[in-house]
């Protein structure tokens, strides 16, 4: 069996293929390195924009401080048998907190 080109692909439109019929194996190669990075590019921005949709800025919580990031969540903890919320977020590799006031507010 005779070697014979390859068939591309009925994805790529007609002139693509006509185009790329005429070059050297060199540039061929050289235009295959690129659009495999020109796809990793653009795959790797729409992840970001999908996640940058998903991820919308939230309003700001009136009670939340001014030096607390938007992204702060609010936890218990227990401290001497009473219960108290905390802002808590994330910053670097350290968890940070900021006190909020007693469960009850009675307390």
């Amino acid at each position: 069996m005779p070697y014979e080109p390859p068939t591309p692909s009925a994805d790529l439109p007609p002139d693509v293929v006509d185009t790329l019929d005429d070059y050297s194996p060199e540039l061929l190669r050289h235009i295959a390195s690129y659009a495999e990075k020109l796809a990793e590019y653009r795959e790797r921005e729409d992840r970001l924009a999908e996640a940058e949709d998903e991820d919308e800025i939230e309003e700001r919580s009136d009670d939340l401080p001014d030096h607390v990031p938007s992204k702060a969540t609010i936890t218990i903890k227990e401290i001497n048998d009473n219960r108290y919320y905390y802002w808590q977020w994330r910053d670097g590799d350290k968890i940070r907190s900021q006190y909020k006031g007693p469960v009850n507010p009675g307390e």
